[in-house]
């Protein structure tokens, strides 16, 4: 089957028609990538991470968290990435909230290593982050409970687990979250074990 490339305003055009509504899906050289659906703990790192930002937020008012909005960082052939945070510092805020895709460079990706398909493609992704001029990025990985942060232009990254803390260091200082409340079930759920 030959496979027309497609623009990103193709792409969000027709999302809805993939699998799952295309709700999982990301463009990939012009070409949309379905995606595993991510599981309960996709949802409880997503959560975790929300109200560590929320804290922040609150108490800085600099930037905001942005969840699973689009970022387009390759152009001819498009390339849009759906990470599971975007964190933005610069410009109106909350500008992005509204977009289902951005051209706008966050200060910070956030991407979980949660599924198979997940697993095999950060390594690109982080890569192409980078090459966008995204900073810093953070992958959380629950099957061995550790979060790296690769920052563009650093030799290696920092590997954290459940013992550590998570820093924001200079792009968001004053950011600071255990690396096992990322990971930690809510308390609902504790509660009816």
């Amino acid at each position: 089957m030959i496979h027309r490339s497609m623009t990103v305003d193709e792409f969000i055009q027709q999302r809805s028609q993939l699998p799952d509504g295309g709700q999982w899906a990301e463009l990939v050289r012009g070409l949309p990538v379905s995606l595993q659906p991510p599981d309960l703990e996709h949802g409880t790192i997503v959560l975790n991470f929300s109200k560590a930002f929320s804290k922040y937020v609150h108490s800085t008012l600099d930037g905001y968290a942005c969840f699973d909005l689009g970022l387009q960082v390759e152009r001819s052939p498009d390339t849009v990435y759906f990470p599971a945070v975007s964190y933005f510092r610069d410009g109106p805020r909350f500008a992005e909230i509204d977009r289902e895709v951005t051209g706008t460079v966050p200060i910070l990706v956030v991407e979980l290593a949660t599924t198979a398909d997940r697993r095999s493609q950060v390594s690109e992704k982080i890569g192409t982050y980078q090459q966008h001029g995204v900073p810093m990025v953070w992958l959380a990985d629950p099957h061995l409970r550790t979060v790296h942060v690769c920052e563009t232009g650093k030799q290696g990254n920092l590997r954290l687990n459940d013992a550590d803390l998570l820093s924001g260091g200079d792009l968001l200082p004053g950011f600071e979250v255990p690396v096992s409340e990322l990971f930690a079930p809510p308390a609902w759920v504790q509660k009816s074990d």
